[in-house]
């Protein structure tokens, strides 16, 4: 950990640092480097120069994370058109050796040097995958329009228990797992809500604080869901102290994808943690601030508590929807 009043342009946390932390690179045999922050092109350049060891930045290891738990054709396409934008806006020429070379008047000389083709490359590779998911988008519209039933998404931080509640209303068997972003592809389930009233259920991938906007926008046709949604219910972590911080994060995301107009529903998930000593149905939580959570929901996935408040919020939301 470092404080400093500014970001060193050139090494991100100043060369002493980064002479630093090359000794204890080789002290202790180091294999990676992870830096918290995300890393400028210039930055890493001169970073590697000092540091013999590769190094990861926060943007890097997120995209890493998606690739590893991709499944579908789509969710691949999405993770591989967020690695291309970071690569490309990555690509950076190493001085006048990697200069377009003139052969004279009237010439081009050589041709393309390496990092130009390497840009047209990746180019042609993104407008390939963005007309390969506007195809996917086209199919899953058609497919919502098949319904009248209302749409009720399920949002919130990466790795909050929003699968296990899936599953927990529609009695399906959507993959879980105690990790981040278990979830990459949009799952909708049809869940009963009382005789003759269903929803169907979607759930989305999980956010984090400060998103990388490639995800973002490469993840564009997965959140075309949440849009759609007559409601998003929006689930936390009730076991979990940094809550606020984390509710704070969804919500600026949801901003950012003009989604303040949805109507919204809390829930808290993992009543049955051990540190959770709230009872239901008196939701007493509050934020820092010190405001009350009127209308939250305090339940979980696992033991079933609190599912069927949940159930009677979500016809009382959607009876408009109908």
């Amino acid at each position: 950990m470092q404080r400093r009043a500014h970001v060193d342009p050139a090494y991100l946390f100043g060369s002493g640092k980064a002479s630093e932390i090359a000794q204890r690179v080789r002290d202790l045999d180091v294999e990676l480097v992870l830096i918290l922050n995300d890393v400028r092109p210039r930055q890493r350049k001169n970073l590697e120069k000092v540091i013999s060891v590769p190094i990861v930045d926060r943007t890097m290891l997120i995209l890493d994370v998606f690739a590893r738990h991709a499944r579908s054709r789509e969710g691949k396409l999405q993770v591989e058109l967020a690695q291309l934008r970071y690569r490309q806006s990555n690509l950076i020429g190493a001085g006048a050796d990697l200069s377009r070379l003139g052969g004279g008047i009237g010439t081009r000389g050589p041709g393309e040097t390496k990092l130009e083709v390497d840009r047209r490359r990746i180019q042609e590779r993104i407008s390939v995958l963005r007309r390969q998911l506007k195809d996917v988008a086209r199919g899953r519209e058609t497919r919502r329009r098949g319904s009248g039933e209302p749409l009720v998404a399920l949002v919130g931080y990466t790795n909050v228990g929003k699968s296990s509640l899936l599953n927990a209303l529609a009695r399906s068997d959507a993959f879980v797992a105690d990790q981040p972003f278990a979830t990459l592809d949009p799952t909708t389930r049809r869940v009963y809500l009382a005789p003759g009233r269903y929803v169907r259920l979607a759930d989305t991938v999980g956010f984090i604080t400060e998103l990388p906007k490639d995800l973002v926008n490469a993840f564009r046709a997965t959140l075309e869901e949440l849009r759609e949604a007559d409601l998003l219910v929006h689930v936390l972590d009730a076991s979990n102290p940094d809550w606020p911080r984390q509710r704070a994060a969804v919500d600026e995301i949801l901003h950012e994808l003009e989604l303040d107009a949805t109507p919204r529903l809390l829930v808290f998930n993992k009543s049955d943690h051990p540190s959770v000593t709230l009872s239901i149905p008196s939701v007493t939580l509050s934020l820092s601030k010190g405001e009350p959570l009127d209308g939250a929901i305090l339940l979980s996935a696992r033991s079933g508590e609190g599912l069927p408040a949940l159930r009677a919020a979500i016809l009382e939301r959607t009876a408009a929807a109908r």
